[in-house]
């Protein structure tokens, strides 16, 4: 027998529900698994979604969030014997799966194991996906817990691996329950013990707007991304991110000697992507255009804030850095990169290439509008200072002039 709650919005009603192995639509998940004597022997609840990143058929990338689990089911989870030990399997939707495997000692039991099937063929979430079919990505864990003790971690956890990034929160596991009752003694998680503030990945309270603290000009980094044993991508910049989440603004500038960079170089396209402690991905999708130019197509970002929360934004229309191929594209002034109305990225010092590099160096650079306008006004002022020299000059040997003719008078 099963036993779950469905919240179907934070702040509702609490249903509970119990059948053999059903079916019911769930957004927090709790699971009491019995055994063939009715006691509760595994008891599990918790909150999760996946963000998924894919190659389109347009040969650009896209970011989806799975958050809401639709019709589940929990068919394969089982409380454990001598041969194999418990299991929570869980599958929603067509091709899409999830499953923790637990294993025991003498005094502790653990977390071993997490697996997250996908499936791209799903057309309703991925509806232009390039490869159709079922992807799985496995996570070791091996996270130890007192055999008698209930595991507690409401901070946000997070998994990456490949393409998938798994978020866990407010999570209850006690995977071997004794004589049917679960634990009052609680084990928490590493972020538990150290945070005194609680998660508010769910629960964050709107407030009035605030307009973010100036920051200073964040430091430029430069970054690239190899194919083989050449480089193919060159970026060089100074990043800082206007994030505004639940009408609360902040400013944050990246640190380039925290960060670092990955990607891919195609024909068509290219992907600098950068991540750091905080930032799971910063993705910059660049795509050819009339074969003959670049620019920047599509931005994604997945980072985790201040409040414990997870930020995700995705926007694959974007069309800013346009330059020729084989050249770079360069802008020092400060230009701001509009990917949505909850998330800005002011440029620093920008210079990129993400096409046809040579040697590991930059092409000759096309410059922003912004350089240009600069670059146009520094001959026009030096003009206009050399003018009012001449005119100085003049003025000064006309005056000098007229006091040399009133020296000599004749007699």
């Amino acid at each position: 027998m099963v036993c779950f709650r469905l919240f179907p919005v934070p702040g509702s009603g609490l249903v509970l529900v119990c059948l053999v192995l059903g079916a019911v639509r769930s957004y927090a998940l709790e699971l009491n698994l019995t055994d063939s004597e009715n006691a509760t022997c595994l008891y599990a609840k918790w909150q999760m979604n996946f963000t998924v990143r894919y190659e389109t058929t347009n040969k650009t990338y896209k970011t989806v969030t799975i958050s809401d689990h639709g019709t589940v089911t929990y068919n394969g989870s089982i409380c454990g014997d001598d041969q194999n030990g418990p299991k929570i399997a869980v599958q929603f939707g067509p091709g899409f799966s999830w499953i923790a495997n637990f294993t025991k000692a003498a005094s502790t039991y653990s977390i071993d194991s997490i697996s997250f099937s996908y499936n791209t063929g799903d057309n309703t979430t991925f509806p232009d996906a390039e490869d159709k079919g079922i992807l799985t990505v496995d996570e070791l864990l091996a996270i130890k817990i007192p055999l008698n003790d209930l595991f507690r971690c409401n901070s946000l956890s997070t998994l990456e691996k490949s393409d998938v990034v798994q978020h866990y929160w407010d999570v209850l596991v006690q995977a071997f329950v004794q004589n049917g009752t679960v634990s009052t003694n609680e084990f928490l998680c590493d972020k538990d013990k150290t945070s005194t503030v609680a998660p508010t990945v769910h629960t964050t309270v709107p407030s009035p707007t605030t307009t973010p603290t100036p920051k200073e000009k964040p430091e430029a980094g430069t970054y690239s991304v190899n194919n083989g044993n050449d480089t193919c991508l060159l970026a060089t910049m100074g990043l800082q991110l206007n994030i505004t989440q639940d009408k609360v603004a902040s400013v944050i500038n990246i640190n380039p000697n925290t960060t670092h960079s990955t990607g891919s170089c195609r024909s068509h396209t290219a992907l600098l992507r950068l991540n750091s402690s905080t930032i799971k991905y910063l993705d910059f999708v660049f795509a050819v255009k009339n074969e003959n130019r670049f620019y920047l197509k599509e931005v994604n970002i997945s980072m985790y804030l201040v409040n414990g929360s997870v930020f995700s934004i995705a926007n694959n229309n974007l069309s800013y850095w346009d330059a020729p191929l084989g050249s770079s594209y360069m802008c020092n002034k400060e230009q701001t990169v509009s990917v949505s109305g909850a998330f800005q990225i002011n440029t620093f010092d920008l210079r990129v290439q993400p096409f046809n590099v040579t040697q590991g160096k930059y092409s000759t650079a096309e410059e922003c509008s912004a350089d240009s306008d600069l670059n146009f006004l520094i001959p026009v002022a030096v003009g206009v200072a050399l003018g009012f020299l001449i005119v100085v000059v003049f003025i000064s040997y006309m005056i000098g002039r007229r006091k040399s003719r009133t020296g000599y008078q004749s007699v």
